[in-house]
């Protein structure tokens, strides 16, 4: 089945204890610390033009020693959520001041990013694409992806194409930010194991069945959602879906970082943003733009 169709109609529901408000913070932080924040950035917030299409485009001119050209000095301030689903953490970063881009490739959940959007008035441009071939109308300062987005790529081939595609996108010095969930999380930690949750409106229940030789968690999912009320009380809908994610560990995207061309920077525990250790469920990491890909660009423009 294809993953978050009508799981996309529930989805923030069920997500509401998820902490994009700290995800945020975080983000700001490392974008500060690594000089991709321009604390004088302002930003219109009256367009809200739908751009739901294949996203086509030139990469924009940049110089090479580690600073925009003057034409694009606002891409310091440009921002893609690579796996933006709803688009929850996207608002947040474009209420900050950040220009942002989202890319999925879930067209329903990209349709309830865009309403949120219509509501807030955000200047925010949404592109429907696969993150292992997205294209941009030009460079950005930063890229993210978390909430797990890279362990939806089952193929190693697959997360080196999405690195050399953000390689491709980042200016000079920009930084990738991204999470991925460990082998040891899908192992020995969610790993044959079934979650449920029973809430007034919508229910759902979460099996998890691990694959030890591909290292691959399946996970079937089954939601119950309230559409009507009769005589008799709730009527509910029941939907299925199954999602595959596969786990990581860290030597493996730090090697897929160097095929890319991008060079690593840190790594952190995703829950106590201290090192990252052998019972890490889900790790952050910060790359920068690959220095010989900033030169080689240079010499090209």
């Amino acid at each position: 089945m294809e993953a978050y169709t009508d799981f996309a109609q529930v989805y923030d529901e069920l997500m509401d204890d998820t902490p994009y408000e700290e995800w945020c913070e975080f983000l700001m932080n490392l974008f500060r610390k690594y000089g991709v924040d321009d604390i004088s950035r302002e930003k219109g917030k009256n367009d809200t033009n739908v751009i739901l299409d294949d996203g086509t485009g030139e990469n924009a001119q940049m110089d090479g020693g580690g600073e925009m050209a003057g034409n694009l000095s606002q891409e310091r301030n440009s921002v893609l959520d690579l796996g933006c689903g709803t688009g929850t953490l996207t608002e947040l970063l474009a209420q900050k001041g950040y220009d942002m881009i989202g890319v999925d490739n879930a067209q329903e959940m990209l349709q309830i990013a865009m309403e949120k959007r219509e509501r807030s008035g955000l200047d925010i441009l949404y592109l429907l694409q696969d993150m292992r071939g997205f294209e941009l109308y030009g460079t950005v300062g930063a890229v993210v992806s978390v909430c797990d987005s890279l362990n939806y790529l089952l193929e190693e081939e697959d997360i080196i194409k999405t690195f050399r595609q953000v390689n491709n996108y980042l200016y000079p010095q920009g930084i990738f930010v991204f999470d991925f969930n460990t082998v040891y999380k899908y192992a020995d930690v969610i790993g044959d194991a079934t979650i449920a949750e029973n809430r007034e409106d919508c229910s759902f229940i979460w099996e998890n069945y691990y694959h030890e030789e591909q290292e691959i968690n399946e996970y079937d999912l089954t939601v119950f959602v309230a559409e009507e009320r009769n005589a008799q009380g709730l009527v509910f809908r029941r939907f299925q879906e199954v999602h595959y994610q596969r786990g990581y560990r860290l030597e493996q995207m730090r090697e897929f970082l160097i095929k890319a061309g991008l060079d690593f920077v840190e790594a952190l525990d995703a829950d106590t943003h201290g090192g990252v250790t052998d019972e890490s469920e889900r790790v952050y990491v910060v790359a920068r733009k690959g220095a010989e890909t900033a030169a080689n660009q240079k010499v090209e423009s």
